[in-house]
């Protein structure tokens, strides 16, 4: 189990249990919401776009480095996409995704972003709700 001082949200990151290639329980206690974590996804500040594609038409530049995000839910559960968000490189140390849940052991980590998740608990919940009703 980890628990993380997160001071980007006030709060210690919560805790969580790997399992496998995954984290089967819901980081907020509760199932997040689709159409927020849609929104995140096609936001470019969150950056997933910039390497996915998907089923986003009204997003005219979409990456080529990642998998496309279609049919998301079918290729991965929710626990699968869940520990894919929160700390990638745990599945291959190679990747070039963010570990978008985790604090320590990065590097290259501008100073005002240090000892700060890229996203919260909610938001990781919302996303993983909605990559997990792309069906193909």
């Amino acid at each position: 189990m980890l628990a993380l001082a997160c001071p980007a949200w006030g709060q210690e990151l919560r805790p969580y249990i790997i399992s496998g290639d995954s984290i089967q329980e819901s980081l907020t206690g509760s199932p997040g919401d689709p159409a927020r974590g849609r929104k995140l996804i096609v936001e470019r500040t969150n950056t997933c776009i910039l390497c996915h594609s998907g089923p986003f038409p009204e997003e005219k530049f979409q990456g080529d480095l990642a998998p496309n995000l279609s049919g998301a839910g079918s290729r991965w559960t929710a626990g699968q996409l869940r520990l894919r968000l929160v700390d990638a490189s745990r599945l291959n140390p190679e990747t070039i995704m963010p570990s978008y849940y985790k604090v320590d052991g990065l590097e290259r980590v501008a100073a005002n972003f240090r000892g700060k998740p890229i996203l919260s608990a909610e938001q990781i919940e919302d996303i993983v709700a909605y990559l997990a009703t792309l069906r193909e």
